[in-house]
């Protein structure tokens, strides 16, 4: 065994899937399309190329003609905002040293810094997917900013505002106020092979536009830390400042959103991660539409079949995600799963294991019916569910702005639904209705005025908050910068003041 497997091996990292799952008893949260699109929102145009690449029967001698194509699409991000303390420039906090998630260095400091500055500045990439302005890129780059900027290849620069984050892809969508901008087709990245040929193109250490060459290695990796993860490995240059450029094959069509690499120095070691294109599509559609990713929820708690429990279940291979337990009254449960059964196809798509179901059920729409087969005491079987959203938290400034952009009122402030377990830790009343808040991002206003993780939200602005739902729609920007919060705490009630504008 080499040093680098020990190393693998002993600091492999949790994955804790949608906040609620852990390794061997898995809630299994989905994400998924929303229905009909939200009155009023003009969904994104993305240009969508689905047909596999064409082998050539050659060798290609210069890839100039893809760079020309691809090149003025790639952009710059430059980042303003609060700086984390617990991270270092070039590695946000993230659990596992061995993987690094790069926005590029910070300026105004030596290299190694460990105080960062009360604002830190950061550099990473994007990528243009519409001519009217919408870019991906990574959450990670644009995390904590206030201010994000972003500049063409062609030495225009343009304010971003920050239409959407979602962290547990880390896919961000920002939008330039821009017509007639040079874009890329998306590719089907379900259709890439290992083998395929890849360039990787971004700002690297915020050098400048950068192309490296190399291949897929590998697809379906995961294992990093986020709640829903697929991503495409290359072998292909990936440094800090990489991060939210582009992955694209051959034909210059976009497949990947690059993300992080896997180093023991903390530069490229020729193992590197890309969001696949129709991971980071979908979260993208659901940020412009919604301003959030709505994620349903099956309602039970699997895991993977090793070679023991095939033997003990009288199982042919180890594919499918084992049930260990159903949620009592939740889709699952109606539909007729029980513990011990074995789904081996989720929506007429083979599951290989459980994290491939979460991510085969991210591409349903919330309220479907999905079929799914299993495999019980030996026989097979096909049930019929129809999934719920997931509970738990929900991000009342999920659509977190740029610098000039109308913010959400309680920025910061996390939320989810009364629930039994909830009512009994913090003592809520069993008639009280509200918002739970979860968490309170430090030094924003909300935290300011006193919001804590436990409060109960019961109005706000002198609204009836009834659940998370609500919370989130009484959020949405009403023009006014301070929000009255009537909350619940330690058996008694209190107002509280947000204030936005306050200095």
């Amino acid at each position: 065994m080499n040093a680098m497997t020990q190393y693998l091996r002993e600091n492999k990292p949790l994955v804790f899937l949608g906040g609620v799952a852990v390794l061997a008893g898995l809630t299994l949260g989905f994400t998924q399309h929303p229905a009909p699109p939200t009155p009023g929102v003009t969904p994104v145009k993305l240009a969508v190329d689905d047909q596999p690449v064409r082998p050539t029967g050659r060798e290609f001698f210069s890839f100039a003609p893809v760079v020309r194509k691809v090149g003025p699409s790639v952009v710059k991000v430059f980042t303003t905002g609060k700086a984390n303390p617990g991270a270092s420039p070039e590695q946000p906090d993230f659990d596992n040293p061995m993987f690094r998630w790069f926005f590029g260095p910070e300026a105004g400091g030596p290299p190694g810094r460990r105080t960062p500055p009360p604002r830190s500045q950061g550099i990473g990439s994007g990528v243009v997917v519409s001519e009217d302005g919408y870019i991906l890129t990574n959450n990670h780059v644009v995390e904590n900013a206030d201010e994000v900027r972003v500049s063409l290849p062609d030495g225009r620069e343009f304010t971003a505002k920050v239409v959407g984050k979602d962290p547990k892809t880390d896919v961000a969508v920002l939008k330039v106020g821009a017509q007639g901008l040079p874009f890329l087709h998306l590719a089907d990245s379900d259709k890439i092979e290992v083998g395929d040929v890849v360039l990787a193109v971004g700002n690297p250490f915020g050098i400048g536009q950068t192309v490296t060459t190399g291949i897929v290695s590998a697809k379906g990796r995961g294992n990093m830390g986020l709640d829903y993860e697929d991503f495409i490995q290359t072998d292909a240059a990936i440094n800090p400042g990489n991060s939210g450029g582009a992955l694209v094959d051959v034909e210059g069509r976009l497949i990947g959103i690059n993300t992080a690499i896997l180093s023991r120095s903390g530069g490229n070691q020729g193992i590197g991660f890309a969001i696949p294109g129709n991971l980071a599509r979908y979260v993208m559609e659901d940020l412009v539409r919604d301003g959030r990713v709505a994620r349903g929820f099956l309602g039970v708690m699997i895991q993977d079949v090793t070679p023991a429990l095939a033997r003990e279940f009288g199982l042919k291979n180890q594919t499918g995600a084992l049930v260990g337990e159903v949620t009592p009254g939740g889709p699952a449960d109606k539909a007729g799963l029980k513990s011990g059964d074995v789904i081996t196809e989720f929506n007429g798509k083979p599951v290989p294991d459980s994290r491939q179901l979460k991510l085969q059920a991210a591409q349903a729409r919330p309220g479907s019916k999905v079929a799914v087969k299993i495999l019980r005491e030996g026989a097979v079987r096909t049930l019929e569910a129809r999934l719920k959203e997931l509970p738990g938290t929900e991000k009342l400034a999920q659509a977190g702005p740029a610098s000039g952009a109308e913010r959400d009122q309680l920025d910061g402030v996390t939320v989810t639904d009364l629930d039994p377990r909830l009512r009994r830790q913090f003592g809520v009343p069993g008639a009280m209705q509200g918002a739970v808040v979860t968490a309170v991002e430090p030094d924003s206003k909300a935290q300011a005025a006193g919001l804590r993780p436990g409060d109960v939200i019961l109005e706000l602005n002198r609204q009836p908050v009834k659940n998370a739902d609500d919370a989130v729609r009484l959020t949405q920007k009403d023009g006014h910068k301070a929000t009255l919060v009537k909350l619940w705490r330690e058996g008694g009630s209190r107002y509280v003041v947000v204030d936005e504008a306050a200095g």
